[in-house]
């Protein structure tokens, strides 16, 4: 890896997307406007938002990001972007972390929008501090890109990309801890869902959610970043050029 040429790579990412403001859109608008519909949905029953609330920050963000990267960089394999940038001397470390710092900060720009809009806009109260909630949803949106990078070497098109989720997205949402606590599971899913990095995350968020400090939220964080890694390794283990 080169320092240079992985800010060169994040600076070109960044540039790419500014010519597109519908995925800038996308990213930082779409998460607040669902946040605000679930808050109005629940508008007369109190207390509910304020427990649900949370847990959905921390799904927003990682699918809009899942999505959004997977068919980003499926577009660059399939227009030959990547393989002309695997001819010059970017490296596949440059590559990955280049896409993880340029939607590394896309993502923190999407928490600070979407936390802001839900503490003071739709009024969601929680016993911990408001910026801990963004530390875990900048996590979930960075852990979605790097899901993302690893989806779009087996799909084709960005059709196929989409219907990953199913298989990526979905069971960490059902085995998360979001519709019953996970102790409560059975012990078949309950294993499961201890090798699926989002109920990690759900942690994290209830535990600022419940007023926790120091461990109960930063263990949890420390495991959703230990997938982090491991994802956007094996991202770079798909890199390859297709030909000679």
């Amino acid at each position: 890896m080169n320092g240079i040429r992985t800010f060169a790579t994040a600076g070109r990412v960044l540039r790419q997307l500014s010519h597109d403001p519908r995925s800038i859109a996308l990213m930082l608008i779409a998460p607040s406007l669902l946040v605000g519909l679930f808050a109005w949905l629940f508008s007369d029953q109190d207390g509910v938002f304020d427990i649900y609330g949370p847990p959905i920050l921390a799904l927003f963000p990682f699918i809009i990001m899942f999505l959004i990267t997977s068919i980003t960089t499926l577009r660059e394999r399939r227009s030959g972007t990547l393989e002309r940038l695997m001819t010059t001397p970017v490296g596949k470390g440059d590559f990955i972390v280049g896409y993880a710092i340029a939607f590394g900060l896309m993502a923190l720009l999407q928490a600070i929008v979407t936390v802001s809009f839900a503490v003071w806009v739709c009024g969601l109260n929680t016993d911990g501090p408001a910026w801990q909630l963004g530390l875990v949803a900048v996590a979930d949106a960075v852990l979605g890109m790097a899901l993302g990078l690893l989806a779009s070497a087996f799909a084709r098109t960005e059709f196929q990309a989409v219907q990953f989720m199913p298989l990526i997205v979905f069971p960490q949402i059902l085995l998360g801890g979001l519709f019953m606590p996970r102790d409560q599971m059975p012990d078949a899913l309950y294993a499961i869902s201890k090798v699926l990095p989002l109920s990690y995350a759900i942690d994290a968020i209830n535990a600022v959610t419940a007023g926790d400090a120091r461990w109960d939220v930063y263990g949890p964080l420390l495991v959703v970043l230990g997938f982090l890694v491991a994802a956007l390794v094996l991202a770079s283990l798909t890199l390859r050029r297709r030909t000679p």
